[in-house]
């Protein structure tokens, strides 16, 4: 059993492998059948159903009490599933169940998370085999919740390493074979992501699932529902580039994004985005004479073109997600305008441009730009 806790903001890692398998093995609320009856309900748009099945749900002051912090994330990501559902079939949730407003908060509370689910909790989180939470129980949907699945350690690590060469010189050796290791963590978002397109069609995404990831009211707050754009890949991009070459529109994202997140990523995030980026350093060190830079560090050439193979793989990855999402997002297939996590097709064609942008100064053999060529920070 584990160890019960009341703390308001818990030091833990809800990201630990150790942990992530213990949530995934608990049913607090008693919500399997359910949840298994949920996607039942969804096909035939029983709000009736669905809204009874949420109330029921619903652990008293007691029970919410006695919940360890493991046993909150598994029964914010239960009661989540019914919150999306419902609103798929139009009603505010909690217009229907207002009596689950300050259960949510607490849980909210006891997660130090967002007072609703997260795309964490939907495909993170969420238990193996027949105990799998699903809107709808189509293989399809398994797909996608596997490809956010297999990318969460990879990118877990990966953040790890950014935080390392934040804080290792350019200059050094090490540099390189850590932004090379981070390209292999990073590299599982191209493999999920072509999984995602063999397996899981623009249609049924755009017309079936993506209803299911709305916004809801949470009290005075709207909150987005699971969406991919929560997998904070783009705390990558701030680490190594987007810190000081951005555009307002990205860091705007950026913001919006982050209260999603688990609680590491945010301190990572409020790092990062007060100091250089990987390529802001790195222009720094090449200066007006890259030559001579090279001369007086050698490994400086090595730390360039690891650079410039991490920013590779991370174009590679926007190129196809772009792809995706300007079929799912055609104006002939979609029913919304943007992204569950609230990013356009235009957002995304910019952060690929800007991820270009950024490799341009890590080719190798012609150094980095020099000062006036560096994009202003915002």
């Amino acid at each position: 059993m584990p160890t019960r806790s009341t703390a308001t903001t818990p030091d833990l890692d809800l990201g630990n492998p150790i942990r992530v398998a213990t949530i995934r093995d608990l049913d607090p609320l008693d919500a399997d059948r359910a949840c298994f009856d949920l996607r039942r309900q969804n096909e035939t748009a029983d709000v009736r159903a669905l809204t009874a099945a949420l109330r029921t749900l619903l652990p008293d002051a007691d029970a919410l009490a006695g919940y360890s912090v493991e046993e909150s994330v598994a029964a914010m990501r239960d009661l989540g599933l019914f919150l999306g559902s419902v609103k798929r079939h139009g009603p505010e949730p909690l217009d229907l169940v207002p009596e689950a407003l300050p259960v949510l908060r607490e849980l909210g509370r006891r997660t130090d998370m967002v007072p609703r689910d997260t795309v964490h909790h939907y495909c993170t989180w969420n238990p193996l085999g027949t105990r799998q939470r699903m809107y709808t129980g189509d293989v399809q949907e398994a797909y996608l919740q596997e490809s956010v699945r297999m990318v969460f350690p990879h990118l877990r690590d990966g953040l790890e390493l950014a935080a390392v060469l934040g804080d290792t010189d350019l200059a050094d050796p090490k540099f390189a074979l850590l932004t090379d290791e981070l390209s292999r963590h990073t590299e599982s978002t191209v493999t999920a992501i072509d999984m995602v397109v063999a397996n899981v069609g623009p249609e049924f995404f755009a017309r079936v699932l993506r209803p299911y990831f709305e916004e809801i009211d949470v009290g005075d707050r709207v909150l987005l529902g699971p969406a991919a754009a929560q997998v904070p890949l783009w705390l990558i991009d701030l680490a190594i580039w987007a810190a000081d070459h951005s555009e307002p529109g990205y860091q705007e994202f950026l913001r919006e994004s982050i209260p999603y997140s688990l609680r590491r990523w945010r301190d990572l995030y409020g790092r990062w985005i007060r100091t250089p980026s990987v390529v802001g350093r790195l222009v720094e060190a090449f200066g007006e004479d890259p030559g001579e830079a090279e001369r007086r560090a050698p490994a400086l050439r090595a730390s360039t073109e690891a650079l410039a193979r991490l920013l590779r793989v991370l174009v590679v990855f926007r190129g196809r997600h772009l792809g995706i999402a300007r079929k799912a997002y055609d104006a002939d297939l979609r029913l919304y305008p943007v992204g569950s996590g609230g990013a356009s097709v235009d957002l995304l064609r910019q952060i690929i441009d800007l991820t270009r942008a950024a490799a341009q100064l890590t080719q190798p053999g012609t150094g980095a730009a020099p000062h006036g060529q560096r994009r202003a920070a915002v």
